[in-house]
């Protein structure tokens, strides 16, 4: 058990204890969630993420599910809880970036918890926890199958949903429903993965009311205040141990319609001075509005940062709204980094998440320079592609791709894996090719694609795809213009590359953000980026 500052009245153990009962909670409902969906990429990739919240909104506890969920939740039920009061029964979903949300295929819901004594006296109480899930869907609409290709503005991107009571005391809204499928495609697809996020809320309302009944109503909310004040202490102390100073860094995203025009920087000015650290990001580049659809919001910032926050703290440390007590993030309104509408946002929150990880960490080395990897992959390597099979059933699929990750200063990287951002699986072979109409050709480790060093970083992968009927296509990726970075002499990670090859044809390489039509037979191949390497090489 990690231990905090002695400023922190509290019963450690106890708190120790309700941190494991909070988040067992999260998990239980993952498991729901996971067991109840219908999509390839909820049920077997397991695009998911699943917290606890306090009545005020604060992050109490979380599975160990999708950091850049995870981080950005708090502004979801901020949104969520500001629009409506919840009344036992109730669920709010959202995904609109611009009011709670990231990107439309993340689409979150929100259901409060309300104790059992004062709903069996008939009182009208006010929720003591929310149950909060978030789901990446693998399509909303858009132009292109899978809601993930390169669009102007985020109303080319799919259907928004702001705040609204799909669930009212326990009745879906059939009319909204209704609504919201008409405008996605495989609507019974959709809809199941819509009802196992309502399995989720309801495993962790369940969960939550018997520990109530069995701690008592008040001991539980109290034990969830501590939890935060817990680590919020821990934090502080870790703040306390850094080195005082500011530390810059930046690196940029490939910005332009096709991912090849103008290179968009991100900046970070980091400061600590012992009682807090700042982030600050304003001098970004202006968000992209020529159809690169990087751009982010201010929620995906603040998960980056709280991410690379958690990597700093003591094993073991509970991962709550406590990290970010003493930190302050700057940004400015209408830059990539806290976009603002109408801005496409597609791969802000899977791209542009990266590549914050890296400017943070990147600025972190030079403050622990002993402490901190060179940079992962640094994109998640999205692919999503849709039709009709011969049979006339129509069919959507999203999926991200591991890379290399960084080393660092006592190890090498690790060879393809998800890295950062993402926490999710590969999607299985056996399961795409039975739901999809797709044969997979190769996958394997892209050898040598770490970048040397003392201790090398790790390989991508390559990954090889034969589609059997035609279909529309979306890639969107990154790094591959300027590669993953090296620290203390260590060498950059490979590019990565995308490439198509219709029947007949030869092979030719997709820009970086890119959507076209595919004839069945045609193949889709992607070798990921290798991680960087750490440490000089030794003289030959």
């Amino acid at each position: 058990m990690v231990e905090a500052s002695e400023e922190v009245r509290f019963d450690p153990l106890k708190v120790e204890v309700f941190h494991h009962l909070f988040a067992a909670a999260a998990e239980e409902m993952g498991v729901s969630l996971q067991r109840s969906a219908f999509s390839v990429n909820i049920k077997e990739r397991l695009d998911f993420s699943c917290a606890i919240f306090t009545a005020d909104g604060a992050m109490a506890a979380q599975a160990a599910h999708l950091p850049v969920h995870l981080g950005a939740t708090p502004l979801s039920v901020a949104a969520a809880i500001a629009r409506h009061r919840l009344a036992p029964g109730d669920v709010v979903f959202l995904n609109d970036p611009f009011d709670g949300g990231t990107h439309l295929p993340d689409i979150t819901s929100v259901e409060g918890v309300f104790d059992p004594d004062a709903m069996n006296a008939g009182e009208d109480p006010e929720p003591l926890f929310y149950c909060v899930s978030r789901a990446h869907h693998a399509d909303v609409g858009g132009a292109f199958p899978g809601s993930m290709a390169p669009a102007r503005d985020v109303h080319g991107e799919g259907l928004r949903m702001p705040p609204v009571k799909l669930v009212r005391r326990g009745t879906i809204d059939q009319d909204l429903l209704e609504m919201f499928l008409a405008n996605v495609r495989v609507p019974a697809e959709r809809r199941a993965d819509l009802l196992a996020q309502l399995a989720a809320s309801r495993a962790g309302v369940v969960r939550l009311r018997a520990m109530m009944r069995e701690h008592g109503a008040a001991e539980l909310t109290a034990r969830a205040r501590d939890l935060v004040a817990w680590t919020a202490s821990l934090t502080k102390d870790r703040i306390a141990s850094l080195k005082p100073g500011t530390w810059r860094f930046e690196d940029v995203l490939e910005g332009g319609a096709d991912g090849r025009g103008e290179l968009l920087p991100l900046r970070l000015a980091l400061l600590s001075d012992g009682e807090r650290l700042v982030f600050d990001f304003r001098d970004s580049a202006a968000q992209a509005m020529d159809g690169a659809p990087v751009n982010t919001t201010r929620a995906v910032t603040v998960s980056a940062v709280f991410y690379c926050l958690r990597l700093l703290l003591p094993e073991g440390t509970p991962t709550n709204a406590g990290i970010l007590e003493r930190v302050e993030i700057l940004t400015t309104p209408g830059t990539v980094v806290d976009a603002a509408y109408p801005a496409a946002v597609a791969a802000g929150n899977v791209e542009t998440s990266q590549r914050l990880v890296d400017v943070i960490l990147g600025a972190m080395a030079r403050m622990l320079p002993l402490d901190v990897p060179a940079a992962s992959a640094g994109t998640m390597n999205n692919l999503s592609f849709g039709g009709t099979t011969a049979s006339g059933r129509s069919f959507t699929h999203y999926e991200t791709h591991g890379g290399g990750a960084g080393a660092g200063p006592r190890f090498a990287g690790a060879h393809a894996v998800q890295t950062h951002m993402t926490n999710t699986r590969n999607t299985p072979i056996e399961a795409l090719e039975t739901e999809m109409p797709v044969r997979v050709l190769s996958q394997t480790v892209r050898r040598d694609s770490g970048g040397k060093g003392a201790r090398a970083g790790g390989d991508g992968i390559v990954r090889r795809l034969r589609f059997l009927v035609d279909v529309r296509l979306a890639w969107m990726g990154e790094r591959q213009r300027q590669a993953p970075y090296g620290l203390q002499g260590g060498q950059r990670g490979s590019l990565g590359t995308a490439s198509v090859q219709p029947p007949g044809e030869p092979a030719r390489t997709l820009d970086p953000k890119a959507a076209l039509d595919l004839p069945a037979g045609a193949e889709f191949e992607v070798r990921t980026p290798g991680g960087g390497g750490h440490g000089d090489l030794p003289p030959v």
